[in-house]
């Protein structure tokens, strides 16, 4: 932040302030960050005075904390201050069940965005949509059902709105099937 314009620290006082992959934090960030959270103060930029602040962090991430203490990438101080209650959430592969809530939430929330009556999902579609393994878990799925809303002229999405790899089409035989010379 700059001394003119308010950090997200100032913009969270009083609430949360969520930092995603948090693993991947430069060391010397990592240190700043420790002094805020201890100290509940830090100085702007350019500034002359500490601004107190008292924020809630919720941090999120993919890197296993502990071996990237162990090997000396996170800070062990930084870890014990942030590690005061894990939430261990199994990658979407093993929690299909979420899926059609998830995919519901997601539809409800690109079409409001998008301006757009609310799509439905077909049963065939949905079925893809659960044998999928999501190896990009829950932003994966939200940019398909993105894709999806933002693709759709009707109000039912059907599979052919999915992405090739997804819907089990392999794009290059599409391409054969469909070339004037195949």
């Amino acid at each position: 932040a700059i001394a003119s314009k308010k950090g997200l620290f100032e913009i969270a006082n009083g609430g949360t302030l969520f930092l995603d992959e948090i693993g991947t934090m430069a060391f010397d960030t990592q240190a700043k960050l420790l002094r805020v959270l201890q100290d509940r103060k830090f100085m702007l930029v350019g500034g002359v005075q500490e601004v107190q602040v008292d924020v809630r962090i919720v941090a999120a991430t993919n890197a296993d904390l502990r071996v990237a203490v162990r090997e000396g990438r996170f800070r062990e101080d930084l870890y014990y201050r942030l590690n005061v209650i894990t939430i261990d959430l199994p990658p979407l592969r093993n929690r299909k069940e979420d899926i059609p809530l998830l995919v519901g939430h997601c539809m409800k929330r690109f079409c409001e965005e998008n301006e757009l009556p609310l799509r439905t999902v077909p049963p065939d579609t949905m079925r893809l949509l659960m044998d999928y393994s999501w190896p990009g878990n829950v932003r994966e799925l939200e940019n398909v059902i993105e894709r999806c809303v933002v693709l759709s002229t009707e109000p039912v999405i059907h599979k052919d709105l999915l992405p090739d790899h997804l819907a089990g089409r392999n794009y290059a035989a599409s391409l054969m099937e469909h070339s004037p010379n195949a």
